[in-house]
């Protein structure tokens, strides 16, 4: 098996020879073999071992296995003990979850804090067909059926390739001791059921199961890159503008498109919708109509989808205002450097002239301001004199000339002086508080806000 293994990592994998790697490490047969494989080839390895703490002794049995091994083969070791089940309750995630989520993230912490190039985990030939399998049981798209990647990022799987039992087989030939986990032998969780009762039996029926399931990894790989191809054409015709809020998709693509169904699964499958009749229903639905997931919403304004971020109170808590203060009036009682509020945070500078037209910026007469300022949301019914212009107008007006969506709407701010605004911020000043020749102190207000943009897939 090792040359077996050298000539794939030469052939697949050269990048790993000159490279600085974490080896994630349980203790269990898969990698172990993948520490003595790599450690063969003199590549440049540590080991990472987590202690979760779920199996008292045998944990704790786990992690001297490993710290023997890394001194028997004289490499550096790292160990992290973890509060798995507290954990687990706090983030309201399963224990397996939740020991994933922990092993991950502290992966990449000593990855990016030790510069270790790449972490290697050992998962492995079976290891893909029971995911395969998972995902096909539980419902899935053409994505959660190409298998575990090789390469994600900077997680690399040496031993996808290669069968359990020929791991196995080299442990046995080579005298290599490895530690079971108990764990393993509980059909508790869905993965063992499919190890112990289904695989077996597949096996039996066909020898050749695994490489007849990698050939047809192959197929589905090579068919995904054809869909992905195909969904950003689609995306790139129909995604309009993504900023801070939102992002703006026109629909006729997809209508035009033999399945519309399909495109939008594609597009917004990761979003955690899944009411996908209710969605292609959206194209032809009027204004206003919505779809929800846990996190975010799909709009339709008009002739187009408008994705954002639901307004839970997590959502909202970057604003540091209470979720009181987002539906009541939110006071600016002085002109201190910076004022953190729900639009963002407003700056207020006195300067000595007007300078330029800057994008969130706006130049009043300070003396025509009256303090407390309000801040607050836009309601029906209210109304400015835009800068510029003679008379007042309606902002429901404003909103309709301007073309604005209905999600930008629902993110207009006012920054008010004794019930009179002062700017629609962001987008147009009031002409009583213009700065003119007779103006002695000139006040330069500015918003900042921070980036949260909406990325696509």
């Amino acid at each position: 098996m090792f040359n077996t293994f050298d000539y794939h990592i030469t052939s697949n994998l050269s990048f790993l020879k000159e490279s600085k790697l974490l080896i994630a490490i349980s203790g269990g047969l898969d990698s172990v073999i993948l520490t003595h494989l790599c450690h063969e080839l003199k590549l440049d390895i540590s080991l990472a071992h987590c202690n979760f703490n779920l199996r008292g002794k045998e944990s704790d049995d786990d992690e001297d296995f490993v710290l023997e091994l890394a001194e028997n083969l004289d490499l550096e070791v790292f160990i992290e003990r973890f509060s798995t089940e507290e954990f687990a309750k706090d983030q309201k995630l399963s224990t397996q979850m939740a020991a994933r989520d922990l092993r991950y993230n502290w992966f990449s912490e000593l990855a990016e804090s030790l510069h270790f190039d790449y972490i290697l985990t050992a998962h492995h030939a079976d290891d893909n067909l029971e995911t395969f399998l998972i995902n096909l049981t539980r419902g899935t798209g053409l994505s959660g059926l190409t298998g575990i990647p090789e390469i994600n990022d900077n997680i690399v799987r040496p031993l996808l390739s290669f069968s359990r039992q020929e791991l196995e087989f080299y442990a046995t030939k080579h005298n290599i001791k490895w530690r079971e986990d108990s764990s393993n032998a509980s059909d508790k969780y869905l993965r063992n059921k499919l190890r112990h009762h289904v695989i077996p039996v597949l096996k039996e029926t066909n020898v050749n199961l695994l490489q007849n399931f990698k050939t047809t990894l192959d197929h589905l790989n090579d068919t995904s890159d054809i869909v992905e191809e195909s969904l950003r054409a689609v995306a790139k015709r129909a995604i309009i503008d993504i900023d801070e809020h939102k992002m703006v998709l026109d629909v006729l693509p997809f209508k035009k498109a033999n399945n519309p169904k399909a495109y939008l699964y594609e597009m917004f499958k990761d979003y955690g919708f899944t009411a996908w009749d209710d969605m292609v229903g959206l194209l032809e639905a009027q204004s206003g109509k919505q779809i929800l997931s846990d996190r975010y919403r799909l709009v339709k304004d008009r002739a187009h989808l408008i994705l954002t971020h639901r307004n839970t109170q997590e959502d909202e808590a970057h604003t540091e205002c209470s979720r009181s203060a987002l539906k009541d009036t939110f006071i600016i009682h002085t002109l201190e450097d910076k004022t953190q509020t729900p639009a963002g945070t407003l700056s207020f500078d006195e300067v000595d002239a007007v300078v330029g037209n800057q994008s969130r910026v706006v130049f009043v007469d300070k003396s025509k301001l009256k303090f407390p300022l309000s801040l607050r949301q836009w309601q029906e019914g209210d109304v400015f004199y835009p800068l510029g212009m003679k008379g007042k107008k309606k902002l429901s007006k404003y909103f309709k000339d301007e073309k604005l969506s209905l999600v930008d709407k629902e993110h207009v701010w006012l920054l008010i002086s004794e019930e009179k605004m002062v700017w629609v911020i962001d987008r147009r000043a009031d002409e009583r508080f213009k700065v003119t020749e007779s103006t002695t102190h000139i006040l330069k207000i500015t918003l900042s806000v921070s980036s949260s943009k909406v990325e696509y897939m």
